[in-house]
């Protein structure tokens, strides 16, 4: 066959390609949480995940969209919508799946940083985009509850959860208190007494 009688390279599909994800997405992750988004390099993921750096960019394009691939995953290992058989059951789940993640060593730096990296509209973009991502995977807890008669007819999901979790991150976030049992079921009961029919 000769190189212009059509054949197309082949593309592959798992495997190798799925190892080398993996690799970069953990490598990134482990960069962000000991340096901060500041202090990411590509060049450091590529040397700790043991690919070349012109992998990176032919696959992500930019360091933003490789964090945002990251700490997507981040938040989804091991956070798969809760349906406990009640909406009490449900929402305290979320919160503990929440304060397991945000509690991990480094990630409320990473949260501290990405919150105060406003100036770059890279980054507000990813941050909107990963929590957008987080709003919409949760959602279906709240519509399953609002068509069971649990929650008001009028109750939007994300207004629910940002009742919900708030109080989480700004625990985190601002005063450094505890994020403990008591404040989860605090907000799990003012949220469904703020939300219910």
């Amino acid at each position: 066959m000769t190189p212009d009688s059509g054949a197309q390279p082949r593309k592959r599909t798992g495997g190798r390609s799925a190892r080398v994800r993996e690799a970069v997405i953990a490598a990134t992750l482990h960069q962000v949480l000991d340096h901060g988004i500041e202090g990411l390099s590509l060049g450091s993921v590529a040397v700790r995940a043991g690919v070349a750096e012109t992998t990176l960019y032919r696959r992500w394009g930019s360091r933003t969209a490789l964090i945002t691939d990251a700490v997507t995953q981040l938040a989804e290992l091991g956070n798969p919508p809760p349906d406990t058989g009640s909406l009490r059951g449900d929402l305290r789940q979320i919160l503990e799946q929440i304060s397991d993640l945000i509690t991990r060593p480094g990630v409320a730096r990473l949260l501290g940083t990405a919150a105060a990296l406003d100036g770059d509209p890279e980054l507000t973009a990813a941050r909107t985009a990963f929590w957008d991502n987080r709003f919409e995977q949760i959602s279906p807890v709240i519509d399953r509850a609002r068509d069971a008669g649990d929650l008001r007819a009028d109750a939007q999901p994300r207004a629910v959860l940002e009742t919900l979790t708030a109080p989480l991150y700004f625990r985190l976030l601002v005063t450094g208190e505890a994020i403990d049992n008591h404040l989860i079921d605090r907000c799990t009961d003012h949220t469904i007494t703020l939300y219910r029919p």
